[in-house]
């Protein structure tokens, strides 16, 4: 299976256990809880699993950076949380910097 394939899943499935964390109102509530360790778990498994092939650095930059954007936007949409020009710039900031680890590799990995 293609490796960015399954970096993309590692993340949906970090994002999807990010957000089972809310939910879950501190593990107090069974059935998001036992969604966090799914969601945590099929994301260290495909993570894992990408690593295979994909320089750690930038698979990692680029499992952190997307799940942090998609968890934000999640956070904004779903819970209502405050979006502004700071949250804006910190996530184009993070997305650049994976956008530049990506390049620093020279590689088409």
């Amino acid at each position: 299976m293609n490796s960015y394939l399954l970096l993309a899943i590692a993340i949906v499935s970090e994002v999807f256990g990010s957000s089972m964390l809310k939910m879950s109102k501190g593990f107090s509530k069974w059935m998001p809880s036992i969604a966090v360790v799914i969601g945590m778990g099929s994301a260290f498994y495909f993570l894992s699993q990408s690593l295979k092939e994909l320089p750690l650095g930038v698979a990692y930059a680029i499992w952190s950076g997307v799940g942090t954007a998609l968890t934000a936007m999640i956070g904004v949409f779903v819970w209502k949380e405050n979006f502004n020009v700071k949250k804006a710039l910190g996530l184009v900031l993070i997305i650049a910097g994976v956008i530049i680890m990506k390049l620093s590799t020279g590689s088409s990995a």
